[in-house]
């Protein structure tokens, strides 16, 4: 049989704990590790627990959701972080992701997505469809506030890498991008995973944002 998926809940207000544990104890292939009521303890428990869901709330007191997103894939732990928000694709949304989170959900979708959506992470995979992927980092180019420094640049990709980063930053699937490039699809997955491996990238998402902080790709492209 295999091992359900463990959810470690980070929320500060318990009503939304308890609303979310109801929610997935209802779920047979899915447990809930454990609580955390700010980010600081968030850390902690991931490093106790090492749940396979960190489902982290965005606005928390002591350590933001955002800072406890960055240490703990900064950490190396095979944790894997579910961004929640009260606001759809706001900054912090985006900074989260930049940390390293595999996705975002906002707080008041249907109970379904949330499901789906941890399976979906658990499984290695974002939590953005292409449609999302776009209208994200359409928002995100004009999202105000100081950027990071880019990356050193794309030198290290050979140029069909770039050519598949590229793709993935315009929202395409696996499928799509191997139908544009002439490619087979394990051919696409080995040119995305080398991309990984070189960016230390943990999800498409920071894929896609690689491309726009690196000028790859722009806004209007992306759309």
């Amino acid at each position: 049989m295999t091992s359900p998926v463990r959810v470690l809940l980070v929320d500060d207000q318990p009503m939304i704990r308890t609303g979310f544990r109801l929610i997935l104890e209802a779920e047979p292939d899915i447990v809930v590790a454990g609580e955390a009521a700010d980010g600081a303890a968030a850390v902690e428990e991931t490093a106790r627990l090492r749940p396979d869901v960190v489902l982290m709330d965005i606005r928390m007191p002591r350590l933001d959701g955002v800072g406890a997103t960055r240490l703990i894939t900064g950490s190396g732990a095979r944790s894997r972080v579910l961004v929640l928000t009260t606001f759809d694709l706001d900054a912090h949304v985006v900074d989260a992701l930049r940390a390293g989170a595999s996705g975002f959900l906002v707080k008041d979708g249907p109970a379904d997505s949330l499901v789906e959506a941890i399976r979906t992470v658990a499984a290695g995979e974002a939590v953005l469809s292409p449609r999302v992927t776009r209208r994200l980092l359409d928002r995100f180019a004009r999202l105000p506030g100081d950027e990071p420094p880019p990356p050193q640049g794309l030198q290290v990709l050979t140029a069909r890498q770039v050519d598949v980063l590229r793709a993935l930053a315009q929202g395409l699937s696996n499928a799509e991008i191997a139908q544009r490039l002439s490619l087979s699809e394990t051919t696409v997955k080995t040119h995305v995973g080398k991309i990984f491996d070189k960016f230390a990238l943990r999800s498409r998402v920071q894929a896609v944002i690689l491309a726009y902080d690196t000028g790859l790709v722009s806004p209007r492209e992306g759309c």
